[in-house]
């Protein structure tokens, strides 16, 4: 940038006439092309990158949604229904189901079109199951960059429903605006593993199957620990976006409707995605988390629950925070991408020393240190930095 200090920044990544091509046909409403390029994204395929790159100047428009908790909760039926219930409405839908675990090969397609039995047909339900294919730590990149996609192609509402609640699934639901933490009733235990992590993420907190007995006790036992998350008092906290905001609204609050456009934030009086009792409408306060009961089975409680989401949603852009989320969450995706290359970068020169037990062994034999073998690899690497700094200096 002319008149700035700051270091420019390399020319984004070439596409090929093929992928060109691929993009053109994705941004043109090609479900095709939007398949081809999330498995471009999952694979890794050479130029991927330069896919993603030229995809991101497109995105912004949609909500993306988060659902997570323990198995057995019975997120797959509530986000089926979700989606039908966002489709009656008029809104597009890209879901992308999680799998840290389990790798699967040819797309699953059978399988996922028996997981969103209601949605079979309907072309406006994009559907996707993910798997982190035994690389760990790329999953939460590459369900970012795949939500991307689904975003650049136009779907008003991605959903990301992962299949636990662990740190691979916390790392991939915090690249959504809004996080839902699915608990069944009497799930005492899953409750308590809440504290270790997942509830800080939580921006609604969802008893499904709350027609089964023990419900009113779970919903408190939620309740409560939204609470003592910020110290007992009577402000609580706000997800994975905040500090203290005013009371809870309490079990089975919701926002009192939503407008005719999906993007709350688009109406200058706040009204496109309604308000409730217990939700911030200005800067000066912050996302309540409330905790709603839903029966999955029967689609009971969903309407609620999506109008929460609009009421989230909403004030995520009215007061500013999705500014901040945005930042945060592209900071980190910046951070991970960084270090993975630079991983690599020093993974080949690893190999080009012999290999890791080969410099095991040299450090072993007292032929050198685990310090003067780290400096080895990485100088260069450093001395390569400097020199484009020092370049970037002198224009």
């Amino acid at each position: 940038m002319a008149g700035s200090d700051a270091p420019a920044f390399a020319d984004a990544p070439t596409l090929s006439d093929a992928d060109a091509a691929l993009v053109e046909d994705l941004l043109s409403g090609s479900h095709r092309a939007l398949a081809r390029v999330i498995t471009k994204i999952e694979n890794r395929t050479p130029g991927y990158r330069a896919i993603v790159s030229a995809l991101h100047e497109h995105t912004g428009g949609a909500d993306v949604i988060g659902v997570t908790g323990s198995p057995g909760a019975g997120k797959s039926t509530l986000v089926d229904k979700l989606a039908a219930t966002y489709r009656d409405r008029g809104d597009t839908v890209g879901v992308i189901a999680v799998d840290p675990s389990s790798p699967y090969t040819g797309g699953a397609v059978l399988g996922d079109r028996i997981r969103m039995g209601s949605n079979v047909g309907d072309m406006d339900v994009f559907f996707r199951s993910m798997s982190a294919r035994g690389q760990l730590g790329g999953l939460s990149t590459a369900t970012a960059d795949a939500v991307k996609a689904l975003d650049a192609f136009g779907k008003d509402v991605v959903v990301l429903e992962t299949v636990g609640a662990g740190q691979n699934e916390v790392d991939v639901v915090r690249t959504a605006d809004t996080v839902a933490v699915l608990v069944q009733p009497g799930s005492g235990d899953d409750v308590q593993t809440l504290k270790a992590g997942i509830l800080e993420i939580g921006d609604v907190f969802v008893v499904n199957k709350a027609d089964m007995d023990g419900a009113q006790r779970t919903v408190a036992e939620l309740e409560e620990m939204v609470h003592r998350r910020e110290g007992g008092t009577t402000g609580r906290g706000a997800g994975h976006h905040g500090a203290a905001s005013m009371a809870s609204t309490g079990a089975g609050g919701s926002a009192a409707g939503h407008g005719d456009g999906h993007h709350g934030g688009d109406h200058a009086d706040g009204s496109g995605h309604g308000e409730s009792d217990g939700h911030a409408d200005d800067s000066d306060e912050s996302w309540t988390p409330e905790v709603l009961e839903t029966v999955a089975n029967s689609g009971e409680g969903v309407e609620a629950l999506i109008e929460t989401f609009d009421a989230h949603a909403a004030y995520l852009r009215e007061s500013g925070e999705i500014e901040t989320t945005e930042r945060r969450r592209y900071a980190e995706e910046i951070r991970t991408l960084v270090r993975a290359d630079v991983g690599a970068l020093a993974t080949a020169e690893i190999e080009r020393r012999g290999g890791i037990d080969r410099l095991a062994e040299r450090v072993r034999d007292r032929e050198t240190d685990p310090y003067a073998v780290a400096e080895a690899i990485v100088g260069p690497i450093a001395d390569c930095v400097d020199e484009v700094a020092d370049g970037d200096r002198d224009e």
